[in-house]
């Protein structure tokens, strides 16, 4: 059985999540407090992060070698295209959100409003909060005029592109802290993605002492 070290509200866990899920391979999920790491967890990642994916034979830590490594082993469905031009696309759009989202949006808001408080690090400081919302809407614009040219992120059929910008915004949806109205090209790629049986088990996270937003679970939201 392959094994998940995980987080449930991190965007890199939820990014390979949905990769296993979509490609039906079967995973034991284990959630792992990285924030208090023990000695067997940095011994499976000396860089103490989560996912670590870990197989029969390997211990794969790192989301987008984790995600390319069971593209390359499970190619179907395919989630990377086979053109080198198309597949860079792809791989800057991951980079985008895993880099630049991440650093911009994700990590202020989840950072302030969950991890302080899953922690107990303090109270959210809402000087940083705000610089996560109003830097969001930049994003969404974004992905907004992507979205006029393509029927997807990264071109005209799925890919780990959409994954990851899905991994990113689902976290922030739980606690509703997206504005899928600025958007609507953009709702209605999420509604897309968040339609696919692949995301059923992230819609069921519940993080203990923190319920989800009301519509984070409606697929018709």
């Amino acid at each position: 059985m392959n094994r998940l070290y995980h987080v449930a509200l991190s965007p890199f866990c939820r990014k390979v999540r949905l990769t296993l899920a979509e490609k039906k391979i079967e995973v034991e999920l284990v959630e792992e407090k990285y924030w208090d790491p023990s000695p067997d967890f940095l011994r499976r990642n000396p860089a103490g992060k989560v996912p670590i994916l870990r197989t029969e034979n390997l211990t794969l830590p790192e989301s987008q070698a984790i995600c390319e490594y069971i593209e390359e082993t499970h190619p179907n469905p395919p989630l990377m295209p086979r053109g080198a031009e198309a597949r860079y696309e792809v791989r800057r759009i991951c980079g985008w959100f895993d880099d630049k989202f991440n650093a911009e949006v994700t990590r202020k808001i989840m950072n302030e409003r969950v991890w302080k408080r899953v922690m107990k690090k303090g109270h959210p400081d809402s000087r940083t909060v705000k610089e996560g919302l109003a830097a969001i809407k930049f994003h969404l614009d974004y992905m907004g005029w992507l979205l006029d040219q393509r029927r997807w992120l990264a071109g005209d059929v799925m890919t780990l592109a959409d994954f990851t910008g899905a991994a990113h915004l689902s976290c922030l949806d739980y606690i509703s802290d997206v504005d899928w109205d600025r958007q609507a090209s953009v709702k209605d790629w999420y509604a897309k993605i968040k339609s696919r049986p692949a995301f059923r088990s992230l819609l069921a996270d519940q993080l203990p002492g923190m319920p989800p937003a009301p519509q984070y679970a409606e697929l018709d939201f």
